[in-house]
């Protein structure tokens, strides 16, 4: 045991995957350089799927550069996510399933099934996202503008929406761990984290080599979400307007901003391990606690399959 514990220690400051993960209902999707796999547990079983990708950045290699990448990451990754979030909704038995809502029956009537999924898939991105900017950005904003009438300084006007909007956040993850369905999708976000720990440390995927690592990994997207409430206090301090419609409107015009900067740092803290980035990871870290949580042994399963599909043949493929 102790050798190899040393041996995941020496390992996993060689070698960093750029292989992520999403959990979702009862089931795990991994992407990985060239492919993606969704592995859902059902009551027959496990229901394995995968497809071979191509980044958008070997057509337009312009989208794979610096400060671009991010935003385009970040949408691909929102497509991808609804669509295994709708796949694995899919495996569930009839019962347990949401019933479809009268625009979805509506959108499959008019198109073919091909078509219906993508306009569903896109509307799904758009509203998820627009919920996202009004929640952690316009409403920070809007509520600061009750205490900044009462405050000179810029910069202390944003310090005070910085602190509304990272208190909605946290306490956005707080309720979130309040809800028993979701406490499952956290144990399988834990299962995730741990086999891509494990493949990084150079250990083969098995069961007990996945139980032993721990759930906190320094790419997870709870990290990342706090990144962009840390670095939007430091964007937006550099522009301030009284007039409340403008300053909605800059918010909105920076995010890419935010976003693309925020990626950049995400990615630095996977691709490395030092004091710096050990600094940098520890709040998203800590934030984990919340959205992760020990998995048990069928989850785990689930997590190695999902992985083991999506693992290149030349292991320098799935590094940064």
């Amino acid at each position: 045991m102790m050798e190899m514990k040393k041996q995941s220690k020496d390992n996993i400051d060689d070698f960093k995957t750029s292989i992520g993960g999403q959990a979702l209902i009862e089931g795990i999707m991994m992407r990985g350089p060239s492919k993606i796999s969704i592995v859902v547990r059902t009551n027959d079983g496990l229901v394995e799927t995968y497809e071979e990708i191509k980044p958008l950045k070997e057509k337009y290699p312009i989208l794979g550069f610096p400060f671009i990448r991010g935003v385009v990451n970040l949408g691909s990754s929102m497509k991808q996510g609804v669509r295994s979030i709708m796949y694995s909704a899919e495996q569930m038995p009839e019962e347990e399933q949401e019933k479809q809502s009268k625009l979805d029956a509506w959108i499959e009537k008019k198109l073919s099934s091909e078509k219906a999924e993508k306009v569903i898939i896109t509307l799904a991105v758009i509203i998820g996202m627009a919920f996202s900017v009004a929640l952690f950005m316009l409403l920070p904003t809007f509520l600061a503008g009750f205490v900044a009438r009462y405050v000179e300084s810029p910069i202390l006007k944003n310090l005070i929406e910085g602190g509304i909007r990272i208190t909605i956040f946290l306490t956005y993850l707080w309720l979130t761990t309040k809800m028993s369905y979701i406490k499952r999708v956290w144990a399988y976000h834990g299962a995730e984290h741990k086999a891509i720990y494990c493949y990084e440390r150079g250990l083969p995927l098995t069961l007990e080599n996945v139980k032993m690592q721990s759930t906190l990994h320094p790419r997870c997207g709870t990290s990342f979400l706090f990144i962009v409430m840390i670095v939007s206090i430091f964007v937006f301090s550099f522009i301030s307007w009284d007039n409340l419609a403008i300053r909605f409107l800059l918010r909105i015009a920076l995010l890419p901003v935010v976003v693309s900067i925020s990626y950049e740092i995400i990615r630095l803290a996977g691709r490395n391990d030092n004091i710096f980035t050990r600094i940098i990871s520890a709040p998203g870290r800590a934030l984990q606690k919340l959205t992760t949580a020990e998995p048990d042994d069928e989850m785990i399963e689930v997590a190695i399959h999902a992985l083991e599909k999506v693992i290149p043949e030349n292991k320098q493929e799935a590094t940064w």
